[in-house]
């Protein structure tokens, strides 16, 4: 092993390598599961995607500057606050099938506006959990 590791005449990426599983003792957990390449050589990197660069080129530029225009993300609202009484709640908050978050005292939807069909959603849960079985019509001769 000494020689190993004082042998000069090696690349580099072989010195670095991982002991391979086979030279480990058989009872450790480590020699059981493959052991991944944590030293890669720079032509062998995976490719990074860059979401600010595009290769392609767009087909329709007018498509393309309306979609620059509308912007995709909501202003940003603080998180940590009621959306009724601006409360501070932080991790006691409660999160509304509305989407808003609420204290303790607005957290039910008769306190606040919710703008959420409670009554629709049961009336299509209870249809989807209790369909409708009719029997085969019989022909009459």
């Amino acid at each position: 092993m000494a020689r190993e590791s004082c042998n000069l005449d090696k690349e580099e990426a072989e010195i670095l390598k991982p002991p391979s599983p086979s030279t480990s003792s058989p009872t450790s957990p480590a020699a059981a599961a493959p052991t991944p390449s944590l030293f890669l050589k720079p032509s062998q990197e995976p490719p990074i995607p860059r979401p600010g660069r595009t290769d392609a080129p767009t087909a329709d530029p007018a498509a393309a500057s309306d979609e620059e225009e509308e912007d995709p993300w909501p202003p940003a609202r603080s998180a940590s606050r009621c959306s009724c009484c601006r409360r501070r709640v932080g991790l006691t908050g409660f999160r509304c099938r509305c989407g808003d978050l609420f204290c303790s005292r607005h957290r039910h939807s008769d306190t606040h506006d919710c703008s959420f069909d409670y009554k629709a959603a049961a009336r299509e849960e209870i249809s989807k959990a209790n369909p409708l079985i009719r029997a085969a019509k019989i022909i009459k001769i």
